[in-house]
């Protein structure tokens, strides 16, 4: 048979520590991709290092060799045949043998091997194949790289320096949010495959003119082996061929199609229009044999991040078939810290979360991965816009001519892979390894300094990947697509310049510790991270507690479970600041920060561009944990994932006081309120609304002054001022006493007589709030599949206890007399089922 044939060596596996050489030392492998601590897990061997202190108890297996081994039959089928066995990546340190010959040494963990094994099968006595794959301690080959490397001044953040010699996602030896479970294994498909040619590489280049009426481009097929002559190439979009041609394969594996075509179906992100693709699908023959088939997925869009100078300093947003689009987004870790245990399902629940959130973008973050195929896929299904951080992160990288080489094969062999993704619009060069070269006044002379060579011999060689070799790959790889040397960046200015680049605001929960009411005068021309901490639910915190003595806010495992630094201190700060039940309160001020940001950075966008995105950190979790994840481990959404969702609608409305109230004068209360109301957009024409303004007193839920009701046309794409007002406290009070007793401030946005967008300010802090007796009422309405809330008082922060299981529409929802909720909800029957609810001084 000439056709490719591929085999998924999946089963058939056994593992073992390989300084154990006896025979009931292997332990069966269930499935391969995998990695030791799973097999090792399933066989008894260790306890669940997610649960309780089990991580501790873990450690030894990281510090060990392990032996994989598993055999696999072969068929003889044509001279021409050829035989391949193909690692889509190997966990780090690997040295793979078949029959006992050495076909591989790998230490790199991102780059995927595809090994001729043709003579050694030729060559064997037996049809039975013997393949092993010796996997070296990462751990300890980390360290002695780094220790045969004392030429360079290695130094690592939040780890140990070790990781820097080794290519493998930094966040396995922990971070402040993960575990340190540093891993070994095959951990992606394993394969072995039978061809005569095939095709190695299928790519679209492609440009969308200036008025998006055309697009034209080259199809590009490489293959490799021996005997195709011919390609057949087509591009389909539903179900109708847009372009179609055989081509001759050259005498160096080649074959190219140019094309053209007008009024292309474009791809957008969602909310600006629909997410069309097309596939490419290409055949390749030997005269009228079938050789090979293979296909992908691609869009056309127009992509450009726009920096230009202006009023505020340098834009930076983005720009996407000429439509400039507010980022609104989250930054991602890796899934789990044993990357084979998410299945391609669970990847797609965790972005179509972003798209239930009203969430436009996704920054993959520099210590993690290049994510699998089904990520970005479903990103371009969704319409999601990519942000890719190449995989450094809070380091000073060293530059030696082996390091280099492995980055550069790293860098090509994913961006190659991913670039027919439209979703992803900009490569970063790293996260925060600019920062290390401030705190440790590095060699930098970004203007003066202009020569790569000589930035290898600086204190600060990394210079040479992120500003010379990076961008160099991406744009010989994937012309036009966006390169930023790193995140946070400010073209050689300070990486925390509001006015220019990203930035990572860390004053809050970080650095200064600042209130987060202040974010709103704290953002940056683009907020790439910021973030506050929250305790995930009850049903989360249960699935790691081994003892039900440690179910309290501070107990050794709560405390295990948070990896954050000084978080008892930071977090208790921001609660006792702003609050008077743990775990709600944590979960309202992230609720809360989010608001704060959100909200304040999104009005910014209709002022000249000034702010163009804010991402979270962070949207999820790689354990059960307590962390800045909006969604935890389980998928289970807090609070703050729906603060996010309320203020990234397309139509929303904002209220704020500019003097936030109690705050400035030591407890006193304020003579004046002053506050702005506004509605942002980002739809591409006018819409009419109505937006209405109330006070209502916080102690009764009366309102303390007439309701002010205006007629508005918002302006598309961008932010309308509405009101400007104050409110005197101390003269002409209609309740008759010396101070107006405090307020929230309630506007509502209505088009077409429905309320699409609501928002409150509040007296702050929270704290000195009376919110006793709230008159709330919540009840199933079972037609509907929906509970309706209502409260006689204004009351804050009223969340709804969520787990697997249970679909919320929406919760951490304030409320106000007169303002009926209705909230969509699945997985519950009957009154007893309504979960459990609090709020503020419940």
């Amino acid at each position: 048979m000439a056709y490719l044939r591929s085999e998924e060596l999946s089963h058939g596996w056994k593992v073992r520590d390989v300084s154990d050489t006896k025979p009931e030392a292997w332990h069966a492998v269930a499935t391969v991709p995998t990695v030791v601590h799973l097999d090792l897990l399933q066989n008894g061997v260790i306890p669940d290092p997610f649960v309780g202190l089990n991580e501790e108890k873990v450690q030894w297996v990281a510090e060990r060799d392990w032996l994989y081994r598993t055999t696999f039959e072969t068929t003889s089928v044509g001279p021409r045949t050829r035989h391949s066995l193909v690692f889509e990546g190997l966990d780090t340190f690997a040295t793979v043998t078949l029959n006992g010959v050495v076909i591989l040494r790998s230490d790199n963990m991102f780059i995927p091997y595809r090994i001729d094994i043709t003579d050694i099968l030729t060559k064997s006595s037996s049809k039975t194949n013997t393949l092993d794959i010796l996997f070296e301690s990462a751990l300890l080959r980390g360290r002695e790289v780094v220790k045969n490397h004392p030429e360079h001044r290695h130094i690592a953040h939040q780890t140990e320096v070790g990781r820097l010699g080794a290519r493998k996602a930094a966040y396995h030896w922990g971070w402040d949010w993960g575990p340190v479970l540093v891993t070994a294994g095959p951990w992606r498909p394993v394969s072995l495959e039978s061809f005569v040619d095939r095709i190695d590489d299928l790519w679209i280049e492609s440009t969308v003119a200036d008025d998006l009426q055309s697009c034209s481009g080259t199809i590009h097929v490489r293959t490799k082996g021996r005997g195709a002559d011919r390609a057949h190439i087509a591009l389909w979009h539903e179900g109708r061929v847009a372009i179609e041609a055989d081509i001759e394969v050259d005498i160096k594996g080649e074959a190219d199609v140019s094309f053209g075509i007008d009024d292309p179906a474009l791809w957008f992100p969602h909310g600006y229009g629909p997410q069309s693709l097309y596939e490419v699908r290409a055949q390749l023959f030997s005269q009228d044999e079938l050789l090979h088939v293979t296909s992908k997925r691609t869009g056309f869009r127009r992509a450009e991040l726009i920096q230009e100078k202006d009023e505020h300093g340098q834009s930076v947003y983005f720009r996407i078939n000429n439509i400039d689009v507010f980022a609104s987004g989250s930054c991602w870790i890796p899934g789990d810290s044993f990357l084979p245990q998410i299945s391609d399902a669970r990847y797609q629940s965790w972005l179509q979360l972003m798209v239930e959130g009203n969430q436009n973008m996704i920054r993959i973050w520099g210590g993690g991965i290049f994510e699998p195929g089904v990520f970005y896929e479903t990103c371009d299904e969704l319409g999601i816009l990519v942000w890719q951080d190449f995989l450094f992160a809070c380091a000073s990288y060293p530059t030696y001519p082996e390091y280099l080489k492995s980055i550069e094969e790293e860098a090509r062999t994913n961006v190659r892979r991913l670039r027919h993704h439209p979703s992803i619009v900009i490569y970063a060069g790293n996260n925060e390894d600019y920062q290390i070269q401030q705190k440790y006044n590095l060699t930098y002379d970004y203007d003066g300094d202009k020569d790569p060579a000589s930035w290898l011999k600086s204190s600060f060689p990394a210079r040479y990947i992120y500003e010379y070799l990076l961008p160099k790959v991406v744009e010989e790889e994937n012309p036009g697509m966006a390169y930023h040397p790193s995140s946070p960046w400010g073209g050689g200015r300070h990486t925390t310049d509001p006015t220019i680049g990203d930035i990572h605001q860390w004053d809050v929960w970080h650095g200064a510790m600042e209130p987060y009411q202040r974010l709103s005068s704290m953002g940056g021309r683009f907020n790439s991270e910021f973030g506050m901490e929250a305790f995930p639910h009850i049903h989360t915190v249960d699935s790691f507690l081994d003892d039900p003595e440690d179910r309290y806010h501070q107990s050794l495992t709560m405390d295990f479970h948070n990896k954050a630094s000084g978080h008892e201190r930071r977090l208790g700060t921001y609660i006792l600041e702003n609050f008077k039940s743990y775990i709600h309160l944590s979960q309202i001020a992230q609720s809360e920060t989010m608001a704060f940001a959100y909200c304040s950075w999104r009005r910014e966008w209709g002022q000249s561009r000034r702010c163009g995105g804010v991402l979270v950190w962070q949207l999820n979790d790689c354990w059960p944990t307590i962390s800045w994840a909006i969604v935890d481990y389980f998928l289970v959404k807090k609070p703050a994932f729906y603060a996010i969702a309320r203020a990234s609608q397309p139509l929303a409305v904002g209220v704020c006081r500019r003097h936030k109230e109690w705050t400035s004068g030591h407890a006193r209360p304020p003579r004046s309120v002053e506050f702005d109301v506004w509605a942002v957009s980002s739809r591409t024409v006018k819409v009419s609304a109505v937006v209405a303004v109330r006070y209502i007193s916080v102690e009764n839920g009366h309102d303390l002054l007439p309701a002010s009701v205006h007629n508005v046309e918002i302006v598309p794409n961008g932010t309308t001022d509405i009101l400007s007002n104050t409110v005197d406290l101390t003269r002409d009070n209609p309740t008759g006493e010396q101070d107006t007793p405090p307020f929230v401030i309630f506007a509502t946005l209505r088009v077409d007589g429905v309320i699409v967008s609501r928002d409150f300010d509040w007296p702050q802090p929270l704290k000195y709030l009376n919110f006793k007796e709230r008159g709330l009422k919540v009840d199933l309405l079972k037609g509907q599949s929906a509970v309706r809330v209502v409260a006689s008082k204004p009351t804050k922060g009223l969340v709804f206890e969520e787990r697997p299981g249970i679909w919320f529409g929406d919760n951490g929802v304030d409320l106000v007399p007169g303002d009926e909720q209705i909230i969509p909800v699945r997985g519950i029957d009957g009154d007893d089922a309504i979960p459990s609810w609090t709020y503020i001084g419940n």
